[in-house]
Formats: C-alpha cells, structure tokens, sequence
C-alpha cells in the first residue's frame, strides 16, 4: 500500500469531515459565481435577469464537462494511489490536466460558433437573445481555462489534499466577486460592459484560478510532469480516464439540460416565471453546497479503499455520508422554506418575479436530502469505475421521470407541474441510487472474496 494513500488509515468520520469541509467552502466559492452574476445583472433589469435564467442551465452544462474532467482524473488517480501504483498515478495526473485543456478548445470553438442556436431552439429570442449573445462569446473564449482548473482538481482530490483543491477554488471565486460587478457598471477608467461584464469577470476569475492551481498541483505529491506522456502506456491511461470522464461529464451535465426544458416549459408564461425559476434554482445550489462538497468527497475516500482492497471501510463511509445527507437536507429545506419571501426578494424587486421563486420554494425544497442521496452515489459509482451507472440512472431521472411529468400535468398544474417534477425526481433517484451503490459496495465485494477463496 502507498504512503500517499491516507485515506485507507484512520477514522472513516474524520475523513470525510477534513476532506468536506474544505470541499463545502470550495463549492460555495463556485457556486458564487452564478449567484453574484444573477445579483448584479439583476440591477441592470428584469430582461437581463430573465437572460441569466437561460443562461444558467446551460453553463451549469458545460461546467459539468468540468466536473467529468475532474471526476475520471481523481477516479484513476485515487485507485493507483490506493493500488500503490505511483508511476500509473503520475501518468494519469499528468493526462487529466492535458485532457481538460484540449477539451476546453475543442468546446469552446463550438460554443462561439453555435451559441445563438442553442438558446433559440430554448425559446430565446429578440432583446432577450441579444444580452444572452453578449454574455456567452467571451464566455466561451474563456471556457479552456474551467476545464483546466479542473484537471487540476482532480489531481488534488485523488490525493486527498481537499484543502489545496478549495484554494484553487476560493481564488478565482474571490476574483469573479470582485470584477464582474466592476466590469458590469464600469469605474476605475473601466467601461460599463453589462452582460458581457459577467463573462469578464467570470473569465478573470478562471485566469487566476488557473494559476493558483498549477502552483497548488506542483507542491503535492503528484506534481504535473507531461513528460509522463511521452513512456509507454499512456493509451491505456487515456481509455482508463475517459471511461470515467465522458460518462461523468454527461451525468452531471444531464440535470442541468434537464433545468434547461424545464425553463423552455416555463418560457410561455413569461419573464416572471422564468426568472423566478432561476432565482429559486440559484438558491436552492447554494444550500445544497454541503451535499454537492460530500459527492466530491466520497469519491476519493471510496476510491482508495476500493483500489487499496477493503470494500469494508468504503461502505461505512457511504452510511455516514448518507446519514449527513437525510439531516442536513431537512433541515436546509425548513429553513429556505421558512425564510422564502425574504430571500426571493434579494434577487428582484418584480413582485410577479418575487411570488414565482417562493412557489418554486415551497414545492422543490422538499427533495433536498434525496438529492444528496442521488449526487453522493454517482460520486461512488465514478470512484468504483462504474460512471456508466451513475449516467443510467441520471438519464433515467431526467427523461423518465422529471420530463413526462412535467409534460403530463402542466396542463392541469401550471409551473407547479416543473416543480413538483424536480421533486419527484429526486426522490426517486435518491432511493434507486442508494440501493445500486450498497448492491455494488455488498455483493461484488464478497463474490470478488469468493473467487479469491476459490
């Protein structure tokens, strides 16, 4: 067993609290983004607000090619630690990052040249496309940098350096506060850009992250050395990240594409209903941050039991996650339940904008805790080199559920019909979820003792 595999020693508890808690701050400091975008293009109208709800479905998409990224490189990163294998660890380190930039290029050519398409088969159109349009180009141009950050990340999760992957984070959160409201209004001889202002500073923010992030790589125990690409075998390290990787990016892609019909079914009620779904969906990512830290947890602690050979150890961290995840999903959904009209009203001063997000509120919180449930077992299901089940069950979750529900009772419901679609959605996968991971975590373990007493 490698040294650097600390994971496999000590109290399961403890791991996942050292290993969340930087996770949770890490994710707050992303999920800022979209919230300070919302807050500050919500100064410049409800239009422009409007814009925002269409463009956060699809930018939460093309983040998740990020999270595919960063997913597969700690998968395969994770398993060699734990396996000993160090020489495999580096290489594949070493690919995960190379693999996130060459991605990024390849997307973000697409976006600049597709963008306009893709928010008008979403029901945008006129003033609406135009602040849209001035938000996603420079967007794009800056896409590569995301998919970087997040090969790097990767890299830091397999190692368990959780504190070092939440820095990287943190500074270009930090970076993105500070200029997207500078770029969006002007000062300091800076023009005013309005929508395109979010982007700058999305992609100022990425810039710095890019480079705190090299820094941060270059000091573990599994620095970035592409000359690790040149040896023998880096095919087999490519097939072994991509196979984790592609079916990772389209998982967490899925929910967010899913967001996406979910808002063209409410474009037909107009701007106040969407905006008011997009401020409710804004909120309910940040109180569901703890959930979204422990999915990016588990996967590096189960990863390194698994490769390491103790399923024992990864199962009683999938038990204690879960329990975190039914008590803190209860209590987040009282307390934005409780407090929804007051915060509804920090977004927007539309009292039509203000009374949908509150619906959205009422109806939606309820399936937090499950949705914790779901996102934490495709995290194991990625550590365990099993990425095509946790994009199974997504699929299934969006298309066989939240989908035909919303179609089928819009009719008769309104917008409570997407509402009430998300919530069972989640609580359904959350269940199904639950029982393939302890089928995956039991039975495969004993029938691989099995074979190894036969």
């Amino acid at each position: 067993m490698s040294q650097k595999a600390r994971l496999t020693r000590g109290s399961i508890a403890g791991h996942l609290v050292r290993q969340t808690v930087p996770m949770i701050v890490g994710v707050t400091a992303i999920m800022s983004i979209g919230l300070v975008d919302a807050y500050f293009t919500g100064w410049l109208g409800p239009t422009e607000l409007a814009a925002m709800s269409f463009i956060f479905p699809a930018t939460a998409a093309l983040s998740s090619l990020g999270v595919g990224v960063m997913a597969g490189t700690s998968s395969v990163v994770s398993r060699a630690i734990g396996a000993g294998e160090d020489q495999r660890a580096h290489r594949c380190a070493a690919l995960g990052i190379v693999l996130g930039l060459v991605t990024g290029i390849a997307i973000a050519v697409l976006l600049a040249l597709l963008h306009d398409n893709l928010f008008g088969l979403m029901g945008a159109d006129g003033e609406m496309l135009r602040h849209i349009s001035a938000y996603m180009l420079p967007y794009a141009l800056g896409f590569p940098l995301l998919l970087t950050i997040s090969g790097m990340n990767g890299v830091l999760r397999a190692q368990g350096a959780a504190t070092r992957s939440t820095m990287v984070s943190i500074t270009f959160a930090a970076a993105n506060v500070a200029l997207t409201p500078l770029f969006i209004r002007g000062g300091f001889g800076i023009p005013a850009f309005g929508m395109a202002g979010a982007a700058y500073g999305t992609i100022g923010g990425w810039i710095v992250g890019a480079g705190v992030g090299l820094w941060m790589v270059q000091k573990g125990e599994v620095p970035f050395r592409p000359a690790m690409l040149a040896g023998g075998h880096w095919l087999a390290s490519v097939r072994q990240v991509l196979r984790v990787a592609l079916p990772a990016a389209f998982t967490n892609s899925i929910n967010p594409i899913g967001l996406a019909v979910m808002t063209a079914f409410l474009a037909g009620a107009g701007e106040a209903a969407v905006g008011g779904f997009g401020v409710g969906g804004r909120l309910q990512v940040l109180a569901v941050v703890p959930l979204l830290g422990l999915s990016g947890s588990i996967g590096a602690i189960v990863g390194q039991n698994w490769g390491a050979g103790m399923p024992d150890r990864a199962r009683l961290a999938m038990v204690q996650a879960g329990a975190f995840c039914v008590v803190y999903g209860l209590i987040a959904a009282l307390a934005l339940y409780a407090g929804r009209g007051w915060l509804a009203a920090q977004f927007s001063d539309d009292p039509a904008t203000i009374a949908a997000a509150m619906r959205y509120l009422e109806i939606a919180v309820w399936g937090y805790a499950a949705y914790g449930l779901f996102i934490m077992g495709n995290g194991a299901f990625n550590a365990l080199d099993h990425a095509s089940t946790a994009l199974g069950l997504s699929l299934a979750r969006v298309l066989l559920v939240m989908v035909p529900f919303a179609m089928l009772f819009q009719p008769l419901w309104g917008a409570d019909a997407v509402y009430g679609a998300e919530l069972l959605a989640n609580l359904l996968g959350g269940a199904v979820s639950m029982g393939l991971a302890w089928y995956f975590l039991s039975h495969r373990a004993k029938a691989a003792a099995a074979r190894q007493g036969t």
